[in-house]
C-alpha cells in the first residue's frame, strides 16, 4: 500500500485582521476563537504574542472550550544584521515555551523588512550582500538547533514581501545554503505568488524541505498595481492584494494536489492578510474558504462548520 498523508487545515488571527499583540482596531481575541470554530477550523496559530493568553493554562483552557488545538507559534528574526541574536531570542523564550507548553509543534520564523511598514521609507538595501546572506543562514541553522534541542519544536521559515526573501530565486538561495534537520521552509502560497513565483515548483524542487504551509491567493491586477507603482506590503493589503480562493492564484487545488504527494503529515494554515478590516468581515470569508478547501481534496483533514 503507497505511504499516505494527512493536510491538517487551520486557520490564524491574521485571517481576522490580527496583525498585533493589542489593536483596537482588530478583532477581539473571544471572538476570533468563537469564530474561527464556529467556521469549521480545529487547528489555530498563536499569531502575535499577547494576542491570545500567554498563560499556558489559560491558553489551553480557551482553546479546549471552543475545540481548538495549536499548531505553531510565530517569531520574527533580522539575523542578517549584525549583534541581533540577543534580540531575536528574546522573543523566543517566551514564545516557544508558550507554543510547546500547549502541545505545538512548530515556530514559524518571519523576516524583518527592508522598509518601513507604515511609511514604505527604506531602512537598508533590498538585496543582502553575500556576507549579510552568511549571516542570515548560520544564525537560522543556530536558531533552529537551539529551538529544537531546547523546546522541540521546528523551525519553519516564512518567505515575505519586502523581506530579503521573498522572490523565488531568494527562496531557492535560502534553502540550499540552511541545514534541513534545523530549518525548513513554511511554504507561503500567497507571498510566493506576490513576486510571481511557482509554488508548485518549489514544492516538486524541494519535496524534503516544506514543513509548514500557509494557504492564501493574491489578486494578480492589484499585485501588477503594486509592482507598477513599487507600493509597501502594508498598502497592498490595505488594497485587497490577498483574496479569498479560489478568486485569485496560486491554484489551490494544484498545490494541495502537489502537497499530498508529498506522503507526510503536514499543517496548512490559511492565511488572508486583511489588516485593518471590519469586524464582520472575517467570518464569512472564512466560511467560505473553508468550504472551498474541503472540496479540493478528499484527505484534508479540515473539521466540521458549526451551525
Amino acid at each position: 500500500m503507497a505511504p499516505s498523508s494527512t493536510i491538517r487545515i487551520g486557520s490564524a488571527p491574521d485571517s481576522w485582521g490580527v496583525w498585533f499583540p493589542s489593536d483596537p482596531d482588530q478583532t477581539p481575541a473571544d471572538r476570533f476563537l468563537s469564530e474561527v470554530s464556529g467556521a469549521g477550523y480545529e487547528w489555530i496559530e498563536i499569531g502575535p504574542y499577547g494576542y491570545l493568553a500567554t498563560d499556558p493554562n489559560e491558553l489551553r483552557d480557551q482553546c479546549e472550550k471552543h475545540g481548538l488545538k495549536i499548531s505553531a507559534g510565530t517569531v520574527f528574526e533580522h539575523l542578517h544584521r549584525p549583534d541581533s541574536w540577543d534580540d531575536v531570542w528574546k522573543q523566543v523564550t517566551d514564545v516557544a515555551a508558550l507554543t510547546a507548553a500547549v502541545g505545538g509543534e512548530h515556530i514559524v520564523v518571519i523576516p524583518d523588512t527592508w522598509r518601513d511598514h507604515k511609511t514604505g521609507a527604506p531602512l537598508e538595501d533590498r538585496v543582502l550582500s553575500d556576507e549579510r546572506w552568511k549571516l542570515l543562514t548560520t544564525g537560522m541553522d543556530e536558531l533552529g538547533r537551539r529551538i529544537l534541542e531546547e523546546y522541540g519544536l521546528h523551525v519553519q521559515f516564512h518567505s515575505h514581501a519586502d523581506s530579503h526573501v521573498g522572490h523565488q530565486h531568494e527562496i531557492e538561495r535560502f534553502l540550499e545554503n540552511t541545514n534541513p534537520e534545523y530549518v525548513n521552509l513554511c511554504l507561503d502560497t500567497g507571498h510566493v505568488s506576490y513576486y510571481g513565483g511557482d509554488n508548485v515548483a518549489l514544492i516538486t524542487k524541494y519535496p524534503e524541505r516544506i514543513g509548514y504551509l500557509h494557504l492564501k491567493q493574491v489578486d494578480p491586477a492589484i499585485i501588477a498595481r503594486v509592482e507598477a507603482e513599487d507600493l509597501p506590503f502594508p498598502e497592498a493589503v490595505k488594497l485587497g492584494a490577498m483574496i479569498e480562493p479560489p478568486l485569485g492564484v496560486p491554484d489551490m487545488r494544484e498545490v494541495i494536489a502537489a502537497v499530498e504527494g508529498l506522503n507526510r503529515d503536514i499543517y496548512a494554515i490559511v492565511e488572508q492578510d486583511m489588516y485593518p478590516c471590519p469586524p464582520d468581515h472575517p467570518l464569512p470569508i472564512a466560511r467560505r474558504t473553508h468550504t472551498y478547501l474541503a472540496g479540493c481534496s478528499g484527505r484534508l483533514d479540515i473539521g466540521t462548520p458549526k451551525a
